[in-house]
């Protein structure tokens, strides 16, 4: 019983925040959406907001990460780092149940301070990411430093918003996403951006920087 409420609580949290935003859902709303009488269920199970968050970003990287760590182990360039770091999301997205909320939480995750500091803070819970990663940055040596991790950063913004929005228009129009041919699409478009040719900066402009933390952190 416990197992199947605290399982309600992650996808009735994971839907609602996918829809409305992590801040504007209440811990009460979450327990009445999963059928739950016991309006602290959220405190009850995961010790409360931060405790359901790190559950659900857990259940995601659960999902992605031994995957992950056998394409890295094969992977022998960069277009296969990339591709080790995402076609795992998006061949689990397509393992989901239609409709599915996944990427759009995990792309609400990127807008809510505290889920992104939880995320940020999970590189030990995801190590074939965050080798992944810093592989990626390592593989774009011929580049300034600062642009390779910058771009690596903006790599990670454009799946988890790209994910959500196919996502959302397989939501509304009722069709399956086509996840498989979704996640080679990105890889291939990634791999482009990261080796795009580099622009020299204007005189006194001052050069991109990373996201400051290479702990490779991504659900």
């Amino acid at each position: 019983m416990g197992s199947n409420a605290r399982e309600s609580l992650l996808d009735a949290a994971e839907r609602l925040f996918a829809e409305d935003g992590i801040a504007h859902v209440s811990d009460r709303r979450v327990a009445e959406a999963a059928g739950n009488t016991n309006h602290s269920a959220v405190r009850y199970y995961f010790g409360g907001r931060e405790g359901l968050l790190r559950a659900l970003l857990d259940r995601q990287l659960d999902s992605v990460e031994p995957e992950r760590a056998r394409l890295l182990a094969a992977s022998d360039s960069l277009l296969g780092d990339i591709q080790a770091l995402i076609l795992p999301v998006t061949d689990d997205l397509a393992a989901l149940p239609t409709p599915s909320w996944r990427a759009r939480f995990l792309n609400q995750v990127q807008h809510d301070p505290v889920a992104a500091a939880l995320l940020r803070a999970s590189g030990d819970r995801a190590p074939a990411a965050t080798r992944i990663v810093r592989s990626i940055i390592e593989r774009m040596q011929h580049l300034d430093r600062a642009i390779a991790e910058g771009r690596a950063s903006l790599m990670l913004h454009v799946v988890t918003t790209a994910c959500a929005q196919i996502e959302e228009r397989a939501h509304r129009s009722g069709e399956p996403a086509q996840w498989p041919g979704a996640g080679h699409f990105l890889c291939d478009a990634i791999a482009g951006m990261l080796q795009a040719p580099v622009t020299p900066f204007p005189p006194g402009a001052p050069a991109p920087s990373g996201s400051g933390d290479e702990s490779g952190a991504t659900a």
